[in-house]
């Protein structure tokens, strides 16, 4: 009581633990058909005090710019990975595994897409990875690199919150990335 930890959930008996994470999710946020990864299992035998308790812990992607309603019957709260609280049990643990296993996944493959609305600036772009990674990037640098990886389609359309002169809107063609793929191309941030 009075402290926090993260979502769960007993998986039940006529589902799988993907499908027990797909309904905690979706009873905590409404939300389907969302990237969600199995992270790893928490197997420590005095993990939990009150009994023998065994987890299996996924994360999501989830574009909170999209309004979420989070279900109030349970107090969840959002927390910026820079300024959280200390949970209970292992599941500090559990996020530090998460935060690495993104960095990981982002770094080698274009899942900050997931996070980003159809259409983006290059900006939107950066300011995710920098989030994710914990860094600065210069801002040409960045440009160059992602322009050389050539799985953006720039629009014609153009964010004019930024500025007077305002800024293009790019695509991710994951068609043409899943042709690249097929062909040995890298993805590399």
């Amino acid at each position: 009581m009075g402290e926090w930890s993260l979502m769960g959930g007993f998986i039940g008996d006529e589902e799988t633990s993907d499908e027990a994470a797909q309904r905690v999710l979706n009873t905590l946020t409404g939300l389907e058909n969302i990237y969600l990864e199995q992270l790893n299992s928490y197997t420590q035998i005095d993990r939990e005090p009150t009994a023998r308790i065994m987890s299996i812990s996924y994360y999501a992607l989830i574009n909170i710019e999209k309004n979420i309603q989070i279900n109030e019957k349970y107090s969840a709260k959002w927390f910026d990975l820079q300024d959280f609280p200390t949970l209970i049990f292992d599941h500090n643990e559990m996020v530090k595994d998460a935060v690495l296993r993104l960095r990981r996944r982002a770094s080698t493959r274009p899942i900050g897409f997931e996070l980003l609305p159809e259409k983006f600036t290059m900006k939107d772009l950066q300011t995710l990875y920098e989030a994710i990674f914990n860094e600065q990037y210069d801002k040409r640098n960045f440009i160059s690199k992602i322009n050389a990886l050539d799985i953006l389609v720039k629009t014609e359309g153009k964010d004019m919150s930024s500025s007077k002169k305002g800024s293009f809107l790019y695509t991710f063609d994951e068609e043409k990335y899943n042709k690249k793929i097929a062909e040995g191309f890298m993805f590399k941030i």
